[in-house]
């Protein structure tokens, strides 16, 4: 079980078009990168006439460890195309196990552990991608405690 008790469960997930900022980044370094990215994307979106389809999302490539190959940006509804740091993409069509982390960001590893624990319960291999859609906005929620997280973790 994760933090707050919900159980990690098994999704598909469905290709989702997204507008990123891509870099790799030190691990003390994701706050400010966050902040510049989701600014730089909410931009260029904004610019072209697109919405945000959805909350901010980060996904990482690979196991993050002292520095983490991530993407930071916005699922998007409408036809954005790349301008200079802010690429097209897209959230793949895929099995996948979620569940939502209620607490700091510094305790994710846990619902992490409960996400690995339940594929390997399950028989399934996890992927090397995998990202966090973050439901609350710090600056309008202040209390880490009270901050949600929603964690996709696709399978092989």
């Amino acid at each position: 079980m994760t933090e707050n008790g919900q159980q990690p469960r098994k999704i598909h997930v469905t290709e989702q078009p997204v507008a990123v900022v891509r870099e790799r980044v030190p691990m003390d370094a994701l706050t400010s990168f966050f902040s510049r990215a989701f600014g730089a994307v909410m931009a260029a979106v904004q610019t072209q006439g697109v919405s945000p389809a959805g909350p901010p999302f980060a996904l990482y490539h690979g196991i993050p460890g002292a520095t983490v190959d991530v993407e930071a940006g916005f699922p998007v509804a409408g036809n954005f195309q790349g301008t200079g740091e802010v690429a097209r993409g897209a959230l793949p069509d895929t099995d996948a196990f979620e569940a939502i982390h209620t607490g700091p960001y510094d305790t994710l590893g846990s619902t992490y552990d409960a996400i690995r624990e339940r594929m390997e319960a399950e028989g399934a291999a996890p992927a090397d991608t995998m990202w966090e859609y973050y439901l609350t906005d710090p600056e309008q929620q202040p209390d880490p405690a009270t901050w949600q997280t929603r964690v996709i973790w696709p399978v092989d």
